[in-house]
């Protein structure tokens, strides 16, 4: 990795330099939160697998961090098994079944503000319970029973935990989205002062919801009291989320999807996520592009005016493809052979010009034969036999719809919003999308949530994902070019400086510090527009070193990493 590139990356980390990167020999859990990490832990040295970790740590999550873990939420799992065996899990919500096309449409044909964001219009079917419990009971160890798996979320849940200076930070700068929704408020505000690190944060009603959960088990959330409670909790809404409806409601194995990237197998979650198939496109035009100029893109300064250029034309191509061709397959043929291919990785790249950019409306989709939250939270676990899981989850914007459910505790998440509500209409996160997103009965919305597992000589390497929204699928593919192309160590890789662009708006949107005062001038001189922002994305990973695990946790939130 080249000195100025490292001068970079310090520039940007200077004020988060006490975290270091954590390193294990037989387990490695990275995650949000420091409890649920540690609840993984924990599961490991009681002698469960990969998947009991992360099962536990899911619904850990749902008590510890209350904008993104869920039980009113959904997610997806790709998982390596140590014998070789690769599944992907798709726990994503879905549509209920009075849902229809235009249920975001006023008599006008024109979008209706807020109804797919901050209503119970908003909410899906959620997943996360049926998925998490399915993994656990297809491929745990066998050893841990569902009372270990979820008894150390009751207890926080039951009895507190103390909040960190960043959770109580979120309440207090959410305090009036809290506050719309009576019962959200009553959980999540305090009337006498804001919250402040070290008070207790009890959750009683949802701890009632995780010990049904582990009397009953799935029928614990998807029928008998909480059921109910979900239902009455639609009652100003006539059918919206019926008993029928969660009754129905299953997680779905999908067929992973592969892609190969500098003698690297790379492995992610297909559609109802576009997130594996646009990283696979990116990873393949950022190899065609250099096969059709003669030029080693590999040898490209990390975060140069021309590694920049060339990063963020390949991304409005992919971004271009997402809007068109991809959706829930269970809907919609999505043309996956055509998109991973190489040979359409070169005819993508074709266009780009090394010299100037190319404007977001001259970009389309390629020819076919034939949305989302900054508050998404990803982790990732290792175990001492090499069994590896991704896991990315989400409610979609931070804290889902604010409107919790009564009597269960649990906050209902706003995944409708990641349907197309209008063709050509951008939703929450810019994101455009067409008729192979629509809205329709029982369909699950696109998703940007991009868990994946990386391969080297057939052995786990990378295990990575990150929440961000539409931003989610950029950082996953610079990190992997972090590690790859840069040289970086885990740890290096996520905390680097990230920029994000996408088909549409036609901009780069970049970190302070992320890009030098040169190099932005130079990009401008090529075209470009760059627009300063926050913090993108907050990336966890684990690199497998030989036989010791490295876990890196993203200093740009309060994630953890921890091993044993």
């Amino acid at each position: 990795m080249k000195t100025k590139s490292l001068f970079l990356i310090a520039l940007f980390c200077v004020s988060c330099s006490k975290q270091k990167m954590v390193s294990g020999e037989n387990g490695m859990v990275v995650s949000t939160s420091t409890q649920a990490s540690q609840v993984g832990i924990e599961i490991l040295k009681q002698g469960g697998n990969a998947i009991d970790a992360a099962a536990a740590v899911g619904f850990t999550l749902a008590v510890t961090s209350s904008s993104n873990g869920n039980l009113g939420g959904g997610g997806f799992m790709v998982t390596r098994m140590a014998n070789g065996k690769t599944f992907t899990l798709d726990y994503r919500e879905m549509a209920p079944k009075s849902a229809y096309k235009d249920l975001f449409l006023d008599s006008s044909k024109n979008v209706i503000k807020d109804k797919s964001t901050k209503t119970h219009y908003a909410s899906g079917i959620p997943g996360s319970v049926d998925g998490l419990l399915r993994a656990w009971k297809d491929h745990g160890s066998g050893n841990i029973s569902i009372q270990q798996l979820l008894n150390p979320a009751v207890n926080y849940a039951e009895n507190g935990f103390q909040l960190s200076k960043y959770e109580a930070k979120r309440f207090n700068n959410n305090k009036s989205f809290l506050s719309k929704h009576p019962e959200t408020k009553r959980i999540f505000t305090r009337d006498d002062r804001n919250w402040k690190r070290g008070d207790i944060f009890y959750q009683k009603d949802l701890a009632e919801t995780l010990k049904r959960i582990i009397k009953y088990g799935r029928d614990g959330f998807y029928k008998g009291k909480t059921a109910d409670l979900i239902v009455s909790e639609m009652k100003n809404v006539a059918n919206w989320i019926t008993l029928e409806d969660l009754d129905n409601y299953t997680s779905k194995y999908r067929k992973p999807i592969r892609g190969e990237f500098n003698g690297l197998e790379v492995i992610s979650m297909g559609p109802p996520s576009s997130g594996g198939i646009l990283l696979i496109m990116m990873l393949n035009m950022f190899t065609a592009f250099g096969e059709i100029n003669d030029i080693d893109v590999f040898d490209l300064e990390f975060n140069s005016s021309k590694y920049v250029h060339l990063i963020t034309e390949i991304e409005r191509r992919a971004y271009a493809d997402r809007a068109t061709h991809l959706g829930d397959e269970d809907f919609w043929e999505v043309p996956n052979e055509m998109l991973l291919s190489k040979n359409y990785a070169q005819m993508r790249v074709q266009d780009i010009n090394a010299n100037s950019s190319t404007r977001s409306g001259e970009i389309k989709a390629g020819d076919s034969p034939f949305s989302e939250s900054e508050e998404t939270t990803h982790y990732s676990v290792i175990d001492k036999d090499g069994n590896s899981v991704s896991v990315t989850t989400t409610i979609n914007s931070g804290y889902g719809s604010g409107i919790t459910v009564t009597g269960a505790g649990f906050i209902l998440n706003n995944e409708m919003d990641d349907f197309s509500s209008k063709p050509g209409v951008p939703n929450m996160f810019g994101l455009i999308g067409n008729e192979a997103n629509a809205i329709e009965a029982y369909k699950r919305p696109l998703s940007s949530m991009t868990p994946t597992i990386v391969l080297k000589n057939n052995k786990p390497f990378l295990i990575l994902g990150t929440p961000g929204g539409s931003t989610i699928i950029t950082t996953v593919f610079q990190n992997i070019l972090n590690v790859v192309t840069h040289n970086m160590n885990i740890k290096e890789a996520v905390d680097a400086p990230r920029f994000h662009s996408q088909w549409l708006p036609d901009q780069i949107d970049h970190e302070k510090n992320s890009l030098s005062k040169k190099t932005a001038n130079q990009l401008k001189r090529l075209g470009h527009k760059t627009e300063k922002r926050g913090y993108i994305g907050e990336a966890n990973g684990i690199m497998i070193d030989g036989g010791l695990f490295l876990g890196g946790a993203d200093k740009r939130g309060e994630n953890s990493a921890v091993g044993y």
